[in-house]
């Protein structure tokens, strides 16, 4: 029997936890109105609110002990909200380099445009499809792109210490396809000479980055004419004319993508359609949009993975420590409980008093996890490793609500496993026995 009843305890409670990550906010604001609603209405809800409110106010008694529940949940919340903002914030800023207004147009079977490779004929047919929109002069919108990775000395090392950025090699009309991109400090490079401009976050990154200085890439050595800005991942990036790029790096007429500014967004089927319907070309489509954002699924995954893994072991450390703080609050008012259940308090009562105490200070240590957080964490500048399709990318972190709301969570579901098992030990302590001892 009493294994039954423990494995039913475990299996209440795995779906109570399933059911509680999954529950939006919403939900949570119901389900506190309703437990609100039956605390003020019901006998024994009123019953439990005066247990509770004895309890809480002997909360000064036990400082020491009860500022173990919220400190250690507070670290719980800090660092599980402060890894999930890397992801977030890593995501964000692929997201925002794309839109549904331009398309990428690479080589079929190509994960990215670094693996990507067309020649010259198919590059030309590309830009020649019907659904690009045109400048003044009735030019496409198109640029045809070369993608290298090029290492440079990184701030703040020695001569050694080199990073890989990635080096785009862009066309004419790259400016009028991407017009967020803005010069913020020098001047444009000019085509045919070896030339540089420079993202925003790679001269906070890379030594040297700084306009009228040279660097050297591929053997060869190059001036940095300007920075630009951009607020997408595009700022971790190093630009250059094509043409030289491709002679640099040996690689011929060939180009790795072709960036497109659409006429109308609505037109990308079509403009798709005409491209994969041509016996001439094997090539995939997509949206800029879609394709940052398929870019970020590998390390956003990683790291909302590292992140639970690291909450869930700082998850439990905390949940012991709740445990041994409760257990130690309900062997201290032994007393207390005995007397409220030999003057007519039923076990339900006492087990939610117990509950409501342990998740008021959990929910009090998630606040100030989620608070630290966010004061400490959001709008923090990052970096990756160098490597993956974007190469060294240099972003914000980003403690949104959603990632607040989701520590909350956490610290609630930390404080109803360690209240619970105290709580219940509570209601089943024998009257005479509890008199007895004290």
């Amino acid at each position: 029997m009493g294994v039954l009843r423990n494995l039913g305890l475990l299996l209440f409670l795995v779906v109570v936890m399933i059911g509680w990550v999954v529950l939006p906010w919403p939900g949570a604001a119901l389900l506190a109105l309703l437990v609100a609603a039956w605390l003020a209405l019901t006998r024994r809800g009123r019953q439990s609110a005066s247990v509770a409110v004895v309890g809480i106010s002997t909360l000064r008694q036990r400082l020491g002990s009860s500022a173990v529940i919220v400190v250690g949940i507070a670290g719980v919340v800090g660092v599980l909200v402060a890894l999930l903002s890397m992801a977030e914030g890593y995501a964000e800023t692929l997201r925002k380099t794309g839109g549904l207004d331009t398309a990428i147009v690479m080589r079929g079977a190509s994960a990215s445009e670094v693996m990507s490779v067309m020649d010259r004929d198919s590059v030309t047919q590309v830009a020649q499809t019907a659904g690009i929109a045109r400048d003044a002069k009735g030019e496409p919108l198109a640029s045809p792109e070369l993608v290298v990775a090029a290492n440079l000395p990184i701030k703040g090392g020695t001569a050694d210490d080199q990073g890989s950025v990635q080096l785009r090699g862009v066309g004419a009309q790259a400016w009028a396809v991407r017009p967020q991109v803005r010069i913020v400090e020098g001047r444009r490079f000019e085509n045919g000479l070896r030339e540089l401009i420079v993202g925003r976050g790679a001269a906070r990154q890379f030594a040297g980055l700084v306009p009228g200085q040279e660097v050297r890439l591929g053997n060869q050595s190059w001036k940095v004419a300007g920075v630009f800005a951009s607020g997408d991942a595009l700022e971790s990036e190093v630009w250059a004319d094509a043409a030289v790029v491709a002679d640099t790096y040996r690689r011929g007429s060939s180009r790795a993508s072709v960036t497109v500014r659409l006429a109308d967004p609505k037109d990308f089927a079509a403009f798709k359609t005409a491209l994969e319907a041509n016996p001439q070309l094997k090539v995939d489509v997509a949206t800029t949009l879609d394709y940052f954002s398929k870019q970020s699924e590998g390390m956003t995954k990683v790291i909302r993975t590292v992140g639970m893994v690291v909450g869930s072991i700082m998850g439990i450390g905390a949940l012991f420590g709740a445990l041994n703080t409760m257990f130690a609050a309900v062997a201290a008012r032994a007393r207390e409980i005995a007397t409220l259940r030999a003057i007519g308090f039923a076990g339900l009562p006492v087990v939610v008093a117990v509950m409501l105490e342990t998740m008021l200070l959990a929910l009090l240590g998630g606040v100030i996890g989620g608070f630290l957080a966010w004061g400490i964490f959001n709008g923090y500048q990052a970096s990756t490793l160098a490597g993956g399709a974007v190469g060294k990318l240099d972003f914000e972190l980003h403690v949104t609500p959603q990632l607040l709301w989701t520590g909350l969570k956490w610290a609630l579901a930390i404080g109803f496993i360690g209240g619970l098992f105290p709580a219940m030990r509570a209601a089943r302590m024998p009257v005479t026995a509890a008199l007895r001892e004290l």
